[in-house]
């Protein structure tokens, strides 16, 4: 089975993150193929390329520009033909708007790979837009998602199929550990709440820091934040979240380390994963990789997580609730014994639901059902 994915490339996050681990983890299912088309150059066609796929430019594409849209629709549907693929998916609203048509005017099936869902509100309009070309089968990552499908697409077949997600590659020694937290100012002794992913207002980067605020009196804690704004809206939210920190007094104890290529090496300093979404998440990547690196995680249960953290790995603690998440965490604080506990619940937990050779088997298994193969 070959199959061309499309993704803008011009951001990178969760979608991202599994295109690279469809990529990497190819040899554990040899009966797909995976190749992979974007219309703009950076880290995501990056990783791509080191990973040994091959990667089609379809040329930059701006809404705004007609000619641009239609010129790389010839483009793909030029790739489709030459190259024979069994299916090509969509990865988002956008692709599947821009692509759709071209898609389905070469007879190949249309996959969508519904990342983020609509919620209760009115489509917006790339959602619109998108609907026009309906897809022939729709691959959902959550249950959260899947209950959703019926929003954008209700005449598509729809399937659950897990992320593929691997521990990353952690330091080999506790003095690495080390070395990572001095780096990072962490205290001796102390516990380091750790946060990664995108500057989005909905995971709750304002609630985290409420939260520590009420734990501003301690001495034995730090929080660092990891991820680099993409887009204004992100550098205007990342500013409104480090003048809280300096309202409520504890500037100092937070770090934003921008973006960290070797996250490994963060996980492994760290103590807890908190990721407090005030809204749903439609699954949560940042959280298995924090359960394989052995953290116990502090979530709320809104979307994904609520499917991810069990009691066995983390803390499910209310939405809006900063009094509640600040008991949460002081508790993990107090109490190593059980930080340790629900930290070795979470590789198991991880492997349950996004080993890639299961996810992969899964994915391979759901497309030749609806004879793509």
């Amino acid at each position: 089975m070959r199959i061309l994915h499309i993704n803008a490339g011009n951001l990178y996050g969760g979608v991202e993150v599994l295109l690279t681990a469809l990529a990497q983890h190819r040899g554990v299912c040899p009966a797909m193929e995976p190749h992979f088309a974007t219309c703009f150059l950076g880290r995501s066609s990056e990783e791509l390329a080191a990973a040994g796929v091959p990667v089609h430019v379809l040329g930059e594409v701006r809404v705004r520009r007609p000619l641009s849209v239609l010129a790389a629709r010839r483009t793909l549907k030029s790739l489709i033909r030459r190259d024979g693929y069994d299916a090509v998916a969509c990865h988002s609203a956008w692709a599947q708007a821009i692509f759709g048509p071209a898609v389905r005017a070469t007879g190949v099936p249309l996959l969508f790979w519904l990342h983020d869902p609509p919620e209760d509100r009115s489509l917006h309009w790339l959602e619109h837009w998108a609907r026009r070309s309906p897809p022939d089968l729709t691959l959902c990552c959550s249950r959260y998602s899947a209950e959703r499908v019926n929003r954008l697409y209700p005449d598509s077949a729809s399937c659950l199929v897990s992320y593929p997600v691997t521990s990353p590659e952690m330091p080999r020694s506790a003095f690495d550990r080390g070395t990572t937290r001095a780096e990072f100012a962490a205290p001796v002794g102390g516990t380091v709440f750790l946060q990664i992913g995108r500057w989005e207002r909905h995971k709750g980067h304002l609630l985290h820091l409420e939260a520590l605020g009420r734990l501003a009196g301690r001495k034995d804690w730090c929080c660092w934040q990891v991820g680099a704004p993409q887009r204004p809206h992100e550098v205007e939210y990342l500013a409104e979240v480090k003048a809280l920190a300096v309202r409520l007094g504890i500037a100092d104890r937070v770090q934003f380390l921008g973006w960290q290529d070797d996250l490994g090496r963060i996980l492994a300093a760290a103590d807890v994963y908190c990721q407090p979404n005030i809204a749903r998440e439609p699954f949560g990547l940042s959280l298995i990789e924090a359960l394989y690196a052995g953290l116990p995680v502090v979530s709320t249960p809104l979307g994904g997580p609520s499917e991810i953290v069990t009691e066995a790995c983390g803390i499910l603690v209310p939405p809006a609730d900063p009094a509640a998440l600040a008991d949460a965490l002081a508790a993990l604080v107090n109490d190593p014994a059980r930080r340790a506990r629900l930290g070795a619940g979470g590789p198991p937990r991880a492997r349950e639901l996004c080993d890639p050779t299961n996810a992969l088997g899964r994915l391979a298994e759901v497309l030749g059902q609806f004879s793509l193969a």
